[in-house]
């Protein structure tokens, strides 16, 4: 946990340093299985867009271009020296035949929309070019899932941040009123319950659970 702590630590000086050029190199690592934490630092970034410090349209292209630089870059190499030559050196910097075999699984079960929402998921979103490559899929295809999936995933992770921390007064009004008419409707129902058993009481009915 120390050491994860660090990473994320000396991730934020990068990005404070370098701006949106750290987050494209990052995201294009993480992309060729380098365990790098994107989504955090795309949180992180999208708070330094609500301080001014980084230009939210240059946010979302540079971190949109990384992710699918990286994830090409990783189907070129696994469609030019192949599934063999990738296992057997990706195991040292921890790309194992198991975590090839279970992106490959999906892979086959799912086709081409696997490239799509591949970045959602931790282990598909390091090996999803890779794999790509050494399974043969032809190259428009995947660049065209890449490029929607990659989009898809910058938004999530930058706007949805961004937008909950220029509205969490709001929010939080709203969970607590919305606290407030849950706990009425539930009274009422129970009062509805009471008032049920009560009458079938009186009138001598019997009460079935």
């Amino acid at each position: 946990m120390g050491d994860v702590g660090q990473l994320i630590a000396g991730l934020e000086h990068f990005v404070r340093d370098y701006g949106v050029f750290a987050v494209f190199l990052v995201l294009a690592l993480e992309a060729l299985g380098a365990p790098l934490p994107g989504e955090t630092l795309l949180i992180f970034a999208s708070i330094l867009v609500g301080y001014g410090e980084i230009s939210l349209p240059v946010l979302l292209v540079f971190a949109w271009i990384g992710s699918v630089l990286g994830d090409n870059i990783g189907y070129a190499i696994g469609r030019t020296v192949g599934r063999r030559t990738v296992s057997r050196y990706g195991a040292k910097i921890g790309l194992t035949d198991a975590r090839f075999k279970a992106v490959e699984r999906v892979f086959l079960r799912y086709g081409s929309m696997t490239v799509v929402f591949a970045r959602f998921f931790n282990v598909l979103r390091q090996l999803n070019g890779i794999v790509a490559g050494t399974l043969g899929m032809n190259w428009w295809p995947f660049l065209l899932c890449n490029a929607v999936g990659g989009a898809l995933w910058v938004a999530v992770w930058v706007l949805g941040p961004l937008y909950v921390s220029e509205h969490i007064s709001f929010i939080i009004r709203l969970a607590h009123h919305t606290e407030i008419v849950a706990g009425g409707l539930l009274g009422i129902v129970l009062i509805f319950v009471v008032t049920l058993v009560l009458r079938r009481h009186r009138a001598g009915g019997t009460l079935r659970l």
